[in-house]
């Protein structure tokens, strides 16, 4: 399975001008399995959508679409999506044939004011895909171990991202920890540049089972990085050192499993 990473520097608010650029940047990339973009790459992280940015977020969808089936991958990314309940930061897993996985972030980013104009997911979201199983996860979602606690029904967590440079450190660190504790590979996509209230340098980083970096973008810069998963190696590791049989055995009342 081969998953390509990339972070670009997201212009605020305009939804054309972010495909154009990726358009631009999927150029001369290798065949790969997986497509991950960043959280809200139509737009940039708005804690308070606009109402042109909703508007648009059809047509971002459709381009993702386009996107899966022009390079026969599935494609990940998130964006502000409207519904009948509420606003809600949707992260869309689209596979070539046009069939389409949501997962809404649960942990919402109160600090920045998100959970004031978006609603919260109560449904944790697994997709096969190609014989992989992948977890899907948007941002702060990654500081709370609880919500991604694996129970066996996954090989790959999926974290989407805008975290600022100022806590990157933080980012690094807890990408590795979700691999470890969890038996899986992690695969955490941000974004570079900036936007009205903060600064991005990137690290984009795919993390293995052992907590080791696999692949990882450059630094501040836009681009791409491609991982190989080894599912072999995965499921030989967890079935000779079988760390998740002695996990504690808990359930999440308002959890909805897809």
């Amino acid at each position: 399975m081969d998953v390509l990473m990339l972070q670009h520097d997201i212009a605020w608010a305009a939804p054309d001008a972010n495909e154009q650029r990726i358009d631009a940047l999927l150029e001369g990339q290798p065949a790969v399995d997986l497509i991950v973009l960043p959280e809200m790459w139509p737009t940039g992280f708005m804690t308070e959508p606009t109402a042109d940015g909703l508007h648009k977020a059809d047509d971002a969808l459709r381009w993702m679409k386009r996107t899966a089936r022009e390079h026969h991958a599935a494609v990940v990314g998130s964006m502000a999506v409207q519904t009948d309940e509420g606003c809600v930061n949707r992260l869309y897993f689209v596979r070539p044939d046009g069939e389409t996985a949501v997962y809404d972030k649960r942990h919402l980013f109160t600090y920045g004011g998100e959970h004031r104009h978006y609603r919260c997911g109560t449904q944790r979201t697994i997709v096969e895909w190609r014989g992989v199983r992948f977890l899907l996860q948007v941002c702060y979602d990654l500081r709370f171990p609880v919500w991604s606690r694996n129970r066996g029904d996954y090989d790959v967590a999926i974290y989407v991202a805008n975290w600022p440079d100022s806590r990157i450190r933080v980012w690094d660190i807890l990408l590795q920890a979700r691999a470890i504790e969890n038996q899986c590979y992690v695969v955490g996509v941000n974004r570079v540049g900036t936007d009205p209230v903060c600064t991005y340098s990137g690290h984009s980083t795919a993390v293995d089972p052992y907590g080791r970096v696999a692949a990882r973008c450059n630094d501040h810069e836009e681009g791409a990085a491609v991982v190989r998963l080894d599912m072999e190696m995965l499921a030989a590791f967890r079935q000779k050192f079988p760390v998740l049989n002695d996990a504690d055995d808990f359930t999440i009342p308002y959890l909805r499993q897809s």
